[in-house]
Order: C-alpha cells, then sequence, then structure tokens
C-alpha cells in the first residue's frame, strides 16, 4: 500500500460546516420551541467563530446572536414567576429577534464563503 503525501500549498481548507449548521439550527429550534436546546449550536457558532480566523467578519455577528439569545435566557433565569420552558416564557418580540439575527448570520456565512471562493 503506498500513501500520497498532499503538499501543504496545494491542500484546501473548507470553512468549518458545523458553525454553518448550527447557525441555521439557532433560528429553526427558536421557531420550534426547542429554546433551550437552542444554546448547543449557539455555544457552536460562537466557539467556531471565534476559533476560524477565515471568518473574523462574522464574529460580531457570532456575538449578536449570542448577546440576542442570553437576553431572553437571563430574564428566564433571574425572573420571579418563570415558566418551566424557556419557549414558553420568551416574549415573541425575543424570538424575532433571535431568529432575524440568526438568518442574517447564516446569510452572511454563505456570502463570505463565495467570496473567497473567487
Amino acid at each position: 500500500m503506498s500513501t500520497q503525501t498532499l503538499d501543504r500549498e496545494t491542500t484546501v481548507r473548507r470553512f468549518p460546516r458545523s458553525v454553518l449548521v448550527s447557525a441555521w439550527a439557532v433560528p429553526v429550534m427558536i421557531i420550534g420551541q426547542f429554546a433551550m436546546l437552542a444554546v448547543v449550536p449557539l455555544a457552536l457558532v460562537l466557539v467556531g467563530t471565534l476559533r476560524d480566523t477565515r471568518l473574523k467578519a462574522l464574529r460580531w455577528g457570532a456575538i449578536a446572536l449570542t448577546a440576542a439569545y442570553a437576553t431572553p435566557l437571563a430574564l428566564w433565569a433571574i425572573g420571579p414567576e418563570r415558566a418551566q420552558s424557556l419557549s414558553k416564557d420568551m416574549h415573541p418580540v425575543f424570538a424575532a429577534i433571535i431568529v432575524a439575527v440568526g438568518v442574517a448570520f447564516a446569510v452572511s456565512f454563505h456570502v463570505l464563503r463565495r467570496k473567497s471562493r473567487k
């Protein structure tokens, strides 16, 4: 069996697919009333964006998405009368903001990826 060695110059690194899938998963989970579970893809978006230097242009978007999600989460956690789930306690305006920022982040990820191909 022979092994082929790859030259570093010819190796093409792709954008992290986990960030892209997670960016689309956050708004879908918020709309689907799984707001508490949306923290997992949100963490993947934030960590993946901060770690990859090619995604430097998207860092503020990831921080904005995290802040948009953290606000209703904090209000739910410190509220005197909180519902059993974050989805039931979240105001629809917060849900709309999270979905809008999540979709904007995901679309900007696609735009950045297309620009880098050219």
